[in-house]
């Protein structure tokens, strides 16, 4: 089973062009009480080689984090996205709706 699995509802996820598991080891190194939980690895993909790692589960002082390696195309930076783990469909629609709802890109 994954630890991905065990994640609250909402988890910080911070993006990376190549080095979150680099990033991650990082802060684990800093924080007391804090661990890597799971990572992810690319299977096939045409840019990156197979195998490299995708995402990393991480917790700092009980607060889970996702590190993902998402590439160039958005640059490292202060700014965090949220992800809500969403069991069915009919939860992702409610969700999408209600964030949406006024909001601007």
């Amino acid at each position: 089973m994954s630890a991905f699995q065990d994640f609250p509802r909402v988890t910080p996820f911070l993006w990376f062009d190549s080095n979150a598991a680099e990033a991650v080891d990082f802060y684990v190194s800093i924080f007391r009480n804090s661990r890597r939980l799971d990572e992810s690895r690319i299977v096939e993909d045409s840019h990156v080689p197979p195998g490299s790692v995708l995402i990393v589960a991480f917790e700092l002082e009980g607060q889970k984090f996702t590190a993902i390696n998402g590439g160039p195309a958005f640059k490292f930076s202060e700014a965090v996205s949220f992800v809500v783990r969403c069991d069915s469909q009919q939860e992702v629609d409610h969700y999408w709706s209600k964030l949406t709802a006024g909001g601007r890109g």
